[in-house]
């Protein structure tokens, strides 16, 4: 894999308070990478350092070899951002904002409205094209966000808190099309963002930050290993019609270490994170799942007994 951001010792003091401490990093091309963190944990900050929009004290950060201090225009060449609050025009249609921005990036005539029309049906908004932003609602926005950002066709995507305040019905639309965006098209995306379960479902690895400092990070399974201690995870699913062929396949997992059922009813103890295997297991042996449930995402548990000391 290709190294596209890296940190080495990023720093960022203002006065006698450090916002961002000695932070390493290093992100791999097409990866969808998550800062977690409370407010005050330095996530903003070591975005801002990343776009070049405020220097670091110490220490450095590269995207794609460029310095994001020494140049900031390469890296805004090639690097999206979509902030909390995206603002457009709102008496425009959002083709016409579009437009805007094509024309800002020097994307003119025939490519820009090729462009307008393809990041439009990426995020599938080409529909309501001509209609007033100012009649968007805010997850509407979001995805013209999106779209605003693949406009450029930029490297790497960096998004702050892309599911604030949407409905959490179209909530999987919209990281369906940051899937996309890592899987089909190869671009690195970072992912800010406080809603632990939306991370877990999106992210390739994570980083949780907290005063200023990445004080763990990995992928789901391995920083369940390191904070959990092996401790095993609990789901359970219903199912419309328990088979023994469905109760085999679910114990033949990896990762999985004890299954028991109750009529309908299967609790599974697994090792690591499995509940997109344990709902393709069933349906793979002819079953219907009608609920699959845990007490809280694993990302969830992790985050809150590193931040209460239970580690």
């Amino acid at each position: 894999m290709t190294e596209v951001i890296k940190t080495i010792s990023l720093t960022k003091q203002y006065g006698e308070f450090t916002a961002v401490d000695k932070l390493d990093l290093s992100i791999e091309q097409g990866e969808v990478f998550g800062f977690l963190g409370p407010n005050g944990a330095g996530k903003t900050t070591t975005i801002l350092m990343l776009l070049g929009l405020t220097s670091p004290t110490n220490g450095s950060a590269t995207i794609y070899g460029y310095d994001c201090t020494r140049n900031p225009l390469s890296v805004k060449r090639i690097t999206g951002y979509l902030p909390e609050n995206v603002g457009f025009y709102g008496e425009l249609s959002a083709e016409d904002n579009l437009r805007y921005t094509a024309s800002l990036n020097k994307i003119d005539g025939e490519e820009s409205r090729q462009r307008i029309k393809q990041v439009l049906e990426d995020v599938g908004l080409i529909e309501r094209a001509k209609q007033p932003v100012r009649q968007y609602s805010r997850g509407m926005r979001q995805r013209l966000g999106i779209a605003d950002v693949l406009l450029k066709r930029p490297k790497v995507v960096i998004l702050d808190e892309p599911t604030q305040g949407i409905d959490p019905a179209s909530v999987p639309e919209l990281l369906e099309i940051i899937r996309k965006m890592s899987q089909e098209h190869k671009i690195t995306v970072v992912l800010s963002s406080h809603q632990l379960h939306y991370v877990q479902r999106i992210c390739s690895r994570v980083a949780i930050m907290s005063k200023g400092k990445a004080v763990i990070q990995g992928n789901v399974d391995e920083l369940s290993q390191k904070v959990m201690g092996g401790e095993d995870i609990v789901v359970d699913l219903e199912v419309e019609k328990l088979t023994p062929q469905i109760t085999n396949s679910l114990s033949a997992l990896s990762g999985v270490t004890k299954v028991t059922s109750n009529g309908n009813m299967i609790t599974v103890e697994c090792s690591r994170e499995v509940k997109k295997e344990l709902a393709s297991s069933v349906i793979s042996n002819a079953g219907t799942v009608l609920t699959l449930r845990s007490a809280d995402s694993v990302l969830e548990e992790i985050y809150l007994r590193y931040f209460s000391g239970e580690r």
